[in-house]
């Protein structure tokens, strides 16, 4: 064979298609991590935006003040009341004990630097005028009422609008009782509420006679001079037992003023109501049968 027939040396080799150069492809979604959330359709995958909680609004100093204000008042309210508890008399031992010194003694007695003349005496030792003339003079509903005498306070009201002035005190003997026992002579209406409750034990707790010893030998008959039995000795140089009536309505007389009403003053507003009381004794006889 003719060499220059045959095939060129290079055909005879295997020829070698060039690999073709990879091409990028495009990004495809990454598999969802474990544990994310899977997002709902149509919605971009991406971090979640964390939940930030707005903490409350901080109170304004004005009604923070206020809280702590209304805190220490009733710790204070609280306070009071536990100290009224433990203080507060015991109403019920006057039914069988005589009491001893009375606010209004030691009042006196801090205020002035000298000792009450004062000697406590038996229902049954004080003069049956003395009774009557306290009676006629301070309280004469006193055996018809509970402790308070509301027609006696609707007409010194109505008395006091009539004249244009101050009411007249119109106070029960067992009002009075309560405040010379415990109390003082203020107008605080705290303590006017004290006395409203010392009141309703004392009706409760003590007869109405037990009531009315008791104010004849703890009431204030001149200065300084207490109850019927000292106020007997000192003027007239007898028992309270001998009371007469003149004598028993001088003493009663100066009842609401005993620093300057008392027997042996001459001022003319205590010597008429020294007549006065003697005119409402004359006509209550009514009370005989009470005291």
């Amino acid at each position: 064979m003719d060499p220059d027939a045959s095939e060129p040396e290079s055909e005879l080799e295997p020829r070698h298609e060039p690999t073709p150069e990879p091409q990028p492809q495009e990004d495809s979604p990454s598999p969802e991590e474990p544990g994310s959330p899977a997002g709902e359709e149509g919605l971009p995958h991406g971090p979640t935006t964390p939940v930030v909680e707005q903490a409350p609004p901080p109170v304004p100093a004005r009604r923070r003040g206020c809280v702590r204000a209304a805190l220490i008042l009733l710790a204070l309210g609280l306070a009071g009341v536990g100290w009224e508890a433990v203080t507060w008399p015991e109403v019920a031992a006057l039914a069988r004990e005589a009491p001893g010194k009375t606010a209004f003694m030691r009042r006196w007695e801090r205020r002035t630097g000298r000792t009450v003349s004062w000697r406590w005496v038996p229902y049954s030792r004080i003069s049956p005028h003395l009774k009557r003339a306290v009676l006629v003079g301070e309280d004469i509903n006193f055996f018809s009422h509970d402790g308070f005498d509301t027609a006696e306070l609707k007409k010194a009201l109505e008395d006091a609008w009539k004249e244009r002035r101050l009411p007249r005190g119109a106070s029960t003997l067992s009002q009075q009782v309560a405040k010379n026992l415990w109390l003082t002579p203020s107008y605080n209406p705290l303590r006017k509420a004290k006395e409203a409750l010392l009141t309703v034990q004392l009706e409760h707790d003590l007869s109405k006679r037990r009531i009315l010893e008791i104010y004849l030998n703890v009431a204030e008959l001149g200065p300084g001079i207490y109850g019927a039995e000292a106020a007997a000795r000192h003027y007239f140089g007898s028992s309270a037992a001998e009371l007469t009536e003149p004598q028993a309505a001088a003493l009663a007389a100066g009842l609401p003023n005993p620093d300057d009403w008392h027997p042996g003053s001459t001022r003319r507003a205590y010597t008429y109501r020294v007549r006065l009381i003697l005119r409402r004794m004359a006509k209550a006889q009514f009370l005989w049968k009470m005291i």
